[in-house]
C-alpha cells in the first residue's frame, strides 16, 4: 500500500496540471517551439534572400578599412573609398526593382537619405577645408528623410523621453565646448538626429511585442548612427577618443546598412507573435 504522502503529492500535481489545462497554459506551451521556429526561419530568410545583395557593401567596407587613406590628404580617390560602402547600399535597393521603390515612398526616402549622406561624406573629406558645416547638411537632411520614412506612428512618448534624455545630455556634454555658430547647429543637428531615433525606436513597439524585423533593424541602425555622430562630436570638439575613426566609420556603416535593409518590407515577415 503506497504511503499517504504519495498520494498527497500526485493529488496536488493533478490539481496544478488540471488548473493549467483550464487556463490554456498548455497550448500556449505547445506554440512555444512553433514561435521560434518562425523566428529562426525568418532570419534565415533575410539572411539568403538580402545577404547576396549585400555583399558588394561588406567588400567596399573592407576595401576601406584595409588602405584606410590618411585623413591629413584629402583626395577624390579618398572620397570616393569613403563613398563606396554608401553607393553599394544605393545599388541595393535599386536591385529590388524600380517597382519596389515606385511601391513604397519609405524605400524612396531612405534611398534619398543615402544619397545625401554621400555628399555629406564627401563634404567630411575635406572638413579642416572649411567644408564641415556643408557635411552637417547634407547628414542633417539624412535625418529628415529618415526620419520621414520610420513615420510617425504609433507615437510611443516613451521612447522619445528617452531619446530626448540621451540627446539632452549629449548636447550638455558638447556645450561648454561649442562657440559661434556651432553652439547653434549643433543644438539643431542633435535635435534631429534624436528625432530621428525617436522614431525608429518608437517603430519597434517592444513595449506592445509587435516589432518585425525591418523595425528593429532600423532601431539598431539609428541607435549606432547616434553613437558614430557623438564620437565625431566629442573627438572634434571636447577632446580627442582614442580609435575616434575606427568607431566612426565602423558603427555608421553598420548603422547605413541597417537602416538600408529595414526599407524592404516583405509579406513574410509579419510578427512571428501572431502566428497563433
Amino acid at each position: 500500500m503506497r504511503p499517504l504522502a504519495d498520494l498527497q503529492k500526485e493529488t496536488v500535481m493533478y490539481q496544478v496540471l488540471a488548473f493549467a489545462a483550464a487556463q490554456g497554459l498548455f497550448s500556449e506551451m505547445a506554440l512555444l517551439p512553433v514561435v521560434e521556429i518562425h523566428v529562426l526561419e525568418s532570419v534565415m530568410f533575410v539572411v539568403k534572400c538580402e545577404g547576396p545583395k549585400l555583399v558588394p557593401f561588406f567588400k567596399a567596407t573592407c576595401v576601406y578599412f584595409v588602405l584606410w587613406l590618411p585623413t591629413s590628404s584629402p583626395s577624390w580617390f579618398s572620397a570616393l573609398i569613403k563613398c563606396l560602402p554608401i553607393f553599394c547600399l544605393w545599388v541595393f535597393l535599386l536591385a529590388h526593382g524600380i517597382g519596389f521603390l515606385g511601391a513604397h515612398s519609405s524605400a524612396r526616402k531612405i534611398l534619398a537619405g543615402l544619397i545625401f549622406s554621400s555628399l555629406g561624406d564627401a563634404f567630411l573629406i575635406w572638413q579642416e577645408q572649411g567644408y564641415f558645416v556643408h557635411g552637417l547638411l547634407m547628414f542633417a537632411i539624412s535625418h529628415v528623410l529618415y526620419s520621414s520614412a520610420f513615420g510617425m506612428k504609433p507615437l510611443d512618448l516613451r521612447a522619445g523621453l528617452s531619446i530626448g534624455v540621451v540627446s539632452g545630455l549629449s548636447y550638455a556634454l558638447l556645450y561648454s565646448y561649442l562657440s559661434g555658430p556651432f553652439t547653434y547647429l549643433v543644438a539643431v543637428y542633435i535635435a534631429l538626429i534624436g528625432f530621428m531615433g525617436w522614431r525608429a525606436l518608437a517603430g519597434v513597439q517592444l513595449y506592445d511585442d509587435l516589432w518585425t524585423w525591418t523595425k528593429l533593424s532600423a532601431c539598431l541602425g539609428a541607435m549606432l548612427f547616434m553613437v558614430s555622430d557623438l564620437t565625431i562630436a566629442v573627438n572634434k570638439f571636447c577632446f580627442p577618443v582614442p580609435h575616434s575613426r575606427a568607431i566612426i566609420m565602423a558603427t555608421y556603416y553598420a548603422a547605413q546598412m541597417l537602416i538600408a535593409l529595414s526599407a524592404v518590407e516583405r509579406q513574410d515577415e509579419d510578427d512571428p507573435k501572431k502566428i497563433a
